[in-house]
């Protein structure tokens, strides 16, 4: 089963995709989908909008697990991440991949058994599900990871 990961954002959309047998998951590739503050919000969402259609075009995944928006500190970009994740949803319903949604406390729940972990821990038990030493710059593209292997795991526990 391939799962696209995806940590939404107006800015940076981080997105991973994970191979899983129901054993061990597999990081066959991610990166992130960066959109220029100096363009116009509705550019910057058919930006994000073209790059995901891309890359759900090329890497087929069987099912997508992304972040819920449940709570932002900051209102004034609650709403930008709003609409990237709309936009982000609207792909993978496109194409028919099934939505599995996860707050930022599920994740860390799933992956720390903690749900206030902070981003090391989490960076860490991502390496050691992934049993590597080394992940990709972003902590957005990190996220993205954490999201999809919280579905594998999710997905045991059903």
């Amino acid at each position: 089963m391939k799962i696209l990961g995806i940590d939404p954002g107006m800015a940076i959309v981080g997105y991973s995709v994970i191979e899983y047998d129901g054993n061990t998951p597999v990081l066959l590739h991610s990166g992130s989908v960066q959109t220029s503050k100096d363009l116009k919000e509705s550019q910057r969402l058919l930006e994000i909008f073209n790059d995901m259609n891309t890359i759900v075009e090329k890497y087929k995944p069987d099912a997508a697990a992304i972040e819920k928006l449940f709570f932002f500190r900051n209102h004034t970009t609650v709403m930008p991440v709003a609409h990237a994740r709309g936009v982000i949803l609207t792909v993978l319903e496109k194409f028919k991949i099934p939505i599995f949604e996860y707050t930022p406390i599920e994740v860390k729940q799933v992956l720390t058994g903690y749900g206030r972990a902070d981003k090391k821990e989490v960076e860490q038990m991502v390496k050691i599900a992934l049993q590597t030493d080394t992940l990709p710059k972003l902590d957005d593209t990190v996220d993205s990871i954490a999201i999809a292997i919280c579905h594998t795991r999710s997905i045991m526990l059903k």
